[in-house]
């Protein structure tokens, strides 16, 4: 056991109506590459939540470099030279990134040899300097609130290398980056590795772990139920353990049958807080039956695009008509109601309130509605009902099922809830924006079938999506977006992968 820099021995950590980790054993030598696989739910970031003092186990011990680890808290972790990036942010909004950076470490110095105070200016230029060598450069200055989802993801990684941790724990550290970020980002790992760092890698991605670990440990439903040499063991039986059964990687995809046009963008411009244009004149239209996905790089307007059309974020010019009515002035109710139906990218800022019950934000967009509100009065029986109904049909796994605040769920689960309630609406159109993002194996699968499903019953399918394998499996046209502009609009199976990668960093024809 001297080998092992991490030792967790019985480990068992209970919820409410849940286990979610189940008398775990395992090792992770120093100097490695540790994969945890799993399912949504299936207990891995809570059981690296513990080794970063988060929870305390219920049952169990855990030990660094041979040592019992008596106090559970992140300052200890620190303190134990243990860091992690976690799924969901852990940041300030109102902080800026280096504020947030050096939250609880804060260097100090003196105004006129008395007075303390914060050297935030010598701290931003650390931060600079940090973000610059590992190609995560990032405006020190800049706030959170005013930063996507892939930036932050950049400054939670910066945190950590801020604090110089020697075991790195990345909870679903590439679900938000684009395919070039990732690549460097599993460059980062390896170099840190070679540094003598010990990683232990949290992706649903298998292909990643391929490409990087040494070993993984996989769990299923709290339990460890295998460990493997990665070298050894093929993607396909690692998605079989994982998930307990056969998985597809191919999609089962039927012909399209185009109809009429559902959704029209026509000269479409969108402005930031800050005024900037950030889509410049975007024509495009969906028709009945089709998936039309934009690809591009993350931070080019494909989000703006999306969030325009759904109603929240306001037009500057242009029009967006849904089955032929002018939306582009509607309130997010209205267009609801017209018949738009909406994924966002965050899943919990925009498409979900965290402290409500899963039944609560199943019934977001329908609880005015009969019967589930009858004479102004709710009726909880009715929203509880047809919950159940969802929670099955998308196998939705949650502690109290319905009951289950959505705060305590995985994030894996969140996001099936999301895709639940916004096909329930069976609207003409639906906008799916990252609909896989954390996602494991066997959920994307289920995810893509519902896509694709929605696709045969006629439905518009806007996708906008980080992942190119995703778009060129779905995608029947494909638009590339380049700083706001759609460069190129093509027929997917006119398109190759390499082209696709072209035209995303600007290349044109």
């Amino acid at each position: 056991m001297d080998d092992y820099i991490v030792e967790m021995r019985h480990v068992t950590k209970r919820f409410p109506g849940i286990v979610a980790n189940d008398d775990i054993s395992l090792g992770i030598k120093k100097g490695e590459i540790f994969a945890l696989l799993g399912e949504n739910g299936a207990g891995k970031s809570t059981l690296m939540s513990i080794l970063f003092g988060m929870y305390e186990p219920d049952e169990g011990e855990v030990y660094i470099r041979g040592k019992k680890v008596e106090t559970f808290s992140p300052n200890h972790a620190t303190e134990l030279n243990i860091g992690m990036v976690h799924q969901h942010f852990k940041l300030v909004s109102n902080y800026t990134i280096t504020e947030n950076i050096i939250l609880g470490m804060e260097p100090r110095r003196r105004i006129a040899g008395i007075f303390p105070a914060v050297d935030v200016k010598s701290a931003d230029k650390k931060v600079a300097e940090l973000s610059k060598k590992f190609g995560l450069e990032v405006d020190p200055t800049q706030k959170i609130e005013d930063l996507n989802v892939s930036m932050q993801q950049r400054v939670e990684i910066l945190k950590m290398l801020y604090r110089e941790a020697e075991i790195l724990i990345f909870d679903e550290p590439t679900a938000v980056l684009t395919p070039q970020e990732i690549e460097f980002l599993l460059e980062i790992i390896r170099e840190m590795r070679r540094k003598g760092k010990t990683i232990i890698l949290i992706t649903h991605k298998l292909e990643e772990i391929k490409k990087v670990a040494d070993r993984c440990a996989i769990l299923c439903r709290g339990r460890l139920v295998g460990m493997c040499d990665v070298a050894t063991t093929s993607t396909k039986e690692m998605a079989a353990r994982m998930v307990g059964r056969e998985v597809s990687f191919e999609l089962g995809k039927e012909p399209a049958k185009f109809g009429a046009p559902v959704l029209n963008v026509d000269h479409l411009s969108v402005k930031n807080d800050d005024g900037f244009t950030v889509v410049s004149d975007v024509s495009f239209s969906v028709r009945a039956g089709e998936i039309f996905a934009i690809a591009g790089v993350a931070g080019n307007g494909q989000v703006e695009i999306a969030d325009a059309v759904a109603g929240l974020a306001p037009v500057s010019s242009g029009t967006v008509t849904l089955a032929g009515k002018d939306i582009t002035r509607s309130s997010v109710r209205a267009r609801a109601e017209q018949g738009l139906a909406y994924i966002p990218e965050d899943r919990q800022a925009r498409g979900l309130i965290l402290d409500f019950t899963l039944s609560e934000n199943l019934m977001l967009k329908r609880y005015y509605q009969e019967p589930y509100c009858v004479k102004n009065v709710l009726h909880r029986d009715e929203f509880d009902k047809k919950s159940r109904e969802l929670i099955e049909r998308f196998d939705i796994r949650s502690g109290q099922g319905e009951q289950t605040v959505v705060r305590s769920m995985s994030g894996g689960n969140q996001q099936k809830a999301i895709v639940a309630r916004e096909i329930e609406l069976d609207a003409p159109c639906i906008i799916f924006v990252q609909p896989t993002r954390g996602l494991d194996i066997g959920a994307i699968e289920h995810i893509h079938e519902q896509i694709l499903a929605e696709r045969s019953r006629g439905k518009a399918i806007l996708l906008i999506s980080l992942e190119l394998d995703e778009i060129m499996n779905l995608a029947d046209t494909i638009g590339v977006i380049y700083n706001g502009q759609l460069l190129k609009t093509a027929p997917a199976d006119t398109l190759t992968t390499n082209e696709v990668g072209q035209f995303m960093m600007g290349v044109k024809e």
